[in-house]
């Protein structure tokens, strides 16, 4: 039934640290924040996290650092780009969630992410940011993409994945 899409793990995935630039749109990562995410994907690999869809915002930050995360990809996996990722949450980003199969990893931006992840944990709209997510941070969740439906299993500030 495709109104009860099955249990999945999901990743939520601040993009990491990029130049400081006029247009948000187009600032690309810089050495440092590339650098640093590399590690962070890293250790994503040795918790043996395996992903089916990389979902990311248009912004250039979001779409270079969910390149930096197709390691993670299995051998059918794909990549995706979802404008609704640029905007704080609503019901049309859960609706859009149904479409994808699998273990699933959406790389935004705060407040949006901070939102969506304290929304999808307590099942209530939070007009403020729960969570505060680092750059290059991930939050682990494991359930079904909906309000109030899913378990916080990791969150993982980017420094812990540089030790």
């Amino acid at each position: 039934n495709p109104h009860h899409p099955q249990a999945m793990s999901l990743l939520l995935v601040r993009h990491a640290t990029a130049e400081a630039g006029i247009d948000d749109g187009a600032r690309p990562l810089s050495d440092k924040g590339r650098r640093r995410f590399e590690k962070v994907v890293s250790a994503l690999k040795r918790l043996d996290v395996k992903l089916d869809h990389i979902v990311h915002s248009p912004m250039l930050r979001a779409v270079e650092t969910a390149q930096l995360m197709t390691p993670l990809l299995r051998d059918d996996g794909t990549t995706w780009v979802l404008d609704l990722l640029a905007d704080l949450p609503g019901a049309d980003l859960f609706e859009a969630l149904e479409a994808y199969e699998g273990d699933v990893a959406l790389v935004g931006h705060q407040p949006q992410l901070g939102r969506l992840l304290a929304w999808l944990v307590t099942g209530r709209p939070s007009s403020e940011t729960a969570f505060e997510l680092k750059k290059g941070a991930v939050a682990i969740l494991e359930g079904t993409p909906r309000p109030g439906e899913v378990t916080l299993t990791m969150l993982l500030p980017p420094k812990v994945a540089r030790i």
